[in-house]
């Protein structure tokens, strides 16, 4: 007996089958090219997998079969909710900063490893010491299941609940941080549409229904009574649309983490999860001031404050900081509005936003922007904040709407279509050429009168 096929089984597999290939794809390109999005979405595959291959399985007649398929069927982790919530959290946090580190953060992972681990234990013990070693019999369920197997039917039920509260907490943790991400595209990034991984967010809130879902069906089971294996097979049908839901929309954010990001959430700054360096000095402001301007200054691995400290020597100050004073009176940051000796930064930034206009670059970032200057992100960024009242994604694309609403009234421009007039304005596309200028005019593109040419 390898496969019973039967209507559950044969609608679960699928699922399976298609799910545990890409999940060998994912592993094997992760371990080829040292892409950790990758494996933690193959990880995060595999956690949805398992418990759907159980099923399908069991409706394929292994645990009634009484032999080796029964003996696997009960020493294996079928049920590995302790690691989705965590691996979820990982995955997040390794899509949207590259210099992310696992070995930093394995620890998320820990209770699920243990869990897995105890089933590793329960088979060398029962099927290695007791059966191979000493000619034991395995004494439950028809001679396949034996003692350290039945003790962890014990544990199965706590581990289970843990395993729903760890999928909460690290869920509701997660959108946290989409929030806080959110906001760091805005300040860094000029065309965002790629990089929001709404998908994700999407998927990650189909999740925590499902997780409801789950705990529905278990109170159910405990308070009205046994819904048996025909009652939970839904359940499982449902997280099996779940894998196909999971690879779509995990394909497509890894695809777009070819994008240099380098989010850090602020929490962990002050926590010692990652260690804080500050930037590289400003030559002419202060230490009060400087501190004020470099609060937001993402953390820098020690090779690059090396380099920095290089390029310091290595450059003539003045072309850093051509436009600014050397020295000057110390001066507060007021509430609102931009101290006066860094006017000439905002005065130089607008200037290269009219002559040079980077702005019709798509993929224009700050980093970008500011090595054009030749000053750093955390100078820049208060600049555009405070001095023009906008975030760096607001203030880019307020110059292509701009141009936008001038190409649309010009009557020799009356044949461009809108996606030719967004092209030509800097967007990338037109859902975010239509999106945006919505935004900041309260109008669409099409509601602009065209002359005819």
């Amino acid at each position: 007996m390898l496969f019973q096929f039967s209507a559950y089984s044969g609608l679960l597999l699928p699922f399976v089958v298609p799910g545990l290939l890409l999940v060998l794809h994912l592993l094997v390109r992760a371990a080829r090219f040292g892409h950790l999005p990758d494996g933690l979405l193959g990880l995060l595959l595999l956690l949805n997998v398992l418990p759907v291959t159980q099923w399908m399985l069991g409706y394929a007649g292994w645990y009634d079969s009484h032999d080796s398929y029964s003996t696997i069927m009960f020493y294996v982790p079928w049920q590995p909710w302790l690691m989705w919530g965590p691996a979820f959290y990982l995955y997040f946090r390794s899509l949207t900063n590259q210099e992310f580190e696992l070995r930093r953060h394995w620890r998320h992972l820990l209770p699920g490893l243990l869990y897995a681990g105890l089933y590793a234990a329960a088979a060398l013990y029962d099927l290695g010491w007791g059966r191979a070693l000493h000619g034991q019999g395995l004494p439950y369920h028809f001679g396949t299941k034996g003692e350290a197997a039945n003790w962890l039917d014990s544990i199965n039920g706590p581990a289970g609940w843990l395993g729903y509260a760890l999928m909460l907490g690290y869920g509701l943790a997660t959108l946290r941080l989409f929030r806080r991400y959110r906001r760091y595209l805005d300040d860094n990034f000029s065309d965002t549409a790629r990089l929001r991984f709404r998908g994700l967010r999407d998927l990650l809130v189909a999740a925590l229904l499902g997780l409801l879902l789950w705990v529905g069906f278990e109170v159910v089971n405990e308070a009205v009574g046994p819904l048996g294996y025909g009652g939970y097979w839904y359940a499982y049908f449902a997280n099996g649309a779940l894998i196909y839901y999971l690879s779509i929309v995990g394909l497509q954010a890894n695809f777009a983490s070819v994008v240099p990001l380098r989010f850090e959430p602020e929490a962990l700054r002050t926590t010692g999860d990652v260690p804080y360096a500050p930037a590289p000095a400003m030559p002419g402001l202060d230490g009060a001031t400087e501190e004020a301007l470099v609060a937001d200054e993402p953390p820098q691995p020690a090779a690059n404050l090396e380099k920095n400290a290089a390029r310091q020597i290595l450059e003539p100050q003045e072309l850093l900081v051509a436009e600014t004073p050397v020295a000057f009176e110390p001066v507060a940051l007021p509430a609102a509005g931009l101290a006066p000796e860094l006017h000439p930064w905002r005065e130089k930034l607008q200037q290269m936003m009219t002559e040079e206009q980077p702005w019709l670059e798509p993929e224009l970032t700050l980093a970008e922007l500011a090595h054009r200057l030749r000053t750093n992100t955390s100078l820049l960024s208060h600049v555009i904040n405070t001095g023009c009242g906008q975030n760096f994604n607001d203030f880019v694309n307020s110059y292509r709407v701009a141009e936008a609403e001038r190409k649309l009234q010009d009557p020799r421009l009356g044949h461009y279509s809108l996606v030719g007039i967004a092209l030509e304005s800097g967007f990338n596309s037109k859902s975010t050429f239509n999106r945006v200028f919505k935004k900041l005019t309260g109008r669409t593109p099409s509601e602009v009168s065209r002359p005819k040419s």
